[in-house]
C-alpha cells in the first residue's frame, strides 16, 4: 500500500487560511458525518479555519466587495487550491453553504475548540481570535491529521475579566444568559454592538487580536442576524 501524501497547504496558510485538518469520513461519528449531508463518492473532510489577522488582510487586499466578502474569498481561494492540488478530483464545498454543517463539533475533534464563559471558543495559542472558514469533502486520500489539544485556558483562569468585562452581567456565575446579551446589544448605542467587550478583555491570545475593522464586520452581521431572528428593525 502506498503512502499518502501530505496535505500541501503552505499556499492556503498564505492566504490566510492557516488552521488545517484533515479527517477521514469513516473516522467521524456519525452524527458529525450526518451534518455534511451526502458524502457518497468521498473520502474525507478538510476543516479550514483561519487564526489572527492573516486573513482579513487578504480579504482587504483582494479588494472583494460583495455582502459577504470572508466567505466569498475563502471559497474563492479554496477553488483555486483545489484546482492546483486536485486537478480532476470531485469536491463539495459543504461551508461556506446551506449544509447545517457541525463546525462546532469538529473544532472539538480537531482539538481547536475549547467552551468559554462568552460562547465564543477558545484556544491556548489563538485565544478567540479564530473562526471556522470552509468544510470541504474530497474524493483524495492525505494523511489524516491527529488532533493536537492544548488544553482549555479557561480552566486556569482565575480573574475571569470576561466576566467582570460584560456590561449586561450576562456571564454571572460563569454562565452565559443569551437574553441578557442579546437585549443590551440591542438597545440603541450599546457599547457591544459592534464587538464584544467581554471578548476583548480575555488575555489569550491578544496579539492575534483582529483589527477594528474585522470586529465591526463581523459583529455588525451578528447584530442584522438577531435582529432579523427576533424581527426587530
Amino acid at each position: 500500500m502506498s503512502e499518502r501524501p501530505s496535505f500541501p497547504g503552505d499556499s492556503l496558510a498564505e492566504a490566510g487560511l492557516n488552521r488545517q485538518f484533515v479527517f477521514d469520513l469513516d473516522d467521524l461519528p456519525a452524527k458529525v458525518r450526518q451534518t455534511l449531508g451526502d458524502t457518497t463518492g468521498f473520502c474525507q473532510l478538510i476543516l479550514l479555519g483561519h487564526g489572527g489577522r492573516r486573513l482579513w488582510e487578504c480579504v482587504q487586499a483582494s479588494g472583494i466587495a460583495s455582502e459577504h466578502p470572508i466567505d466569498d474569498y475563502t471559497v474563492r481561494t479554496v477553488e483555486c487550491w483545489l484546482a492546483t492540488q486536485l486537478p480532476g478530483r470531485a469536491y463539495r464545498i459543504v461551508y461556506p453553504g446551506d449544509q447545517p454543517v457541525g463546525l462546532q463539533a469538529l473544532g472539538k475533534l480537531a482539538g481547536w475548540h475549547h467552551t468559554s464563559p462568552f460562547m465564543v471558543g477558545v484556544d491556548a495559542e489563538w485565544g478567540s481570535w479564530y473562526a471556522y472558514r470552509a468544510a470541504v469533502l474530497v474524493d483524495f486520500q492525505f494523511s489524516a491529521f491527529f488532533p493536537v489539544d492544548r488544553g482549555n485556558p479557561c480552566l486556569d483562569c482565575a480573574t475571569t475579566p470576561c466576566i467582570t468585562a460584560c456590561p449586561a452581567d450576562a456571564l454571572a456565575g460563569g454562565v452565559f444568559n443569551l437574553q441578557a446579551c442579546s437585549g443590551f446589544r440591542l438597545q440603541p448605542a450599546s457599547p457591544c454592538a459592534e464587538g464584544c467587550l467581554a471578548r476583548q478583555a480575555c488575555p489569550v491570545g491578544a496579539e492575534h487580536r483582529y483589527e477594528a475593522t474585522q470586529i465591526a464586520h463581523s459583529y455588525r452581521r451578528s447584530l442584522a442576524m438577531l435582529r432579523h431572528y427576533l424581527n426587530q428593525p
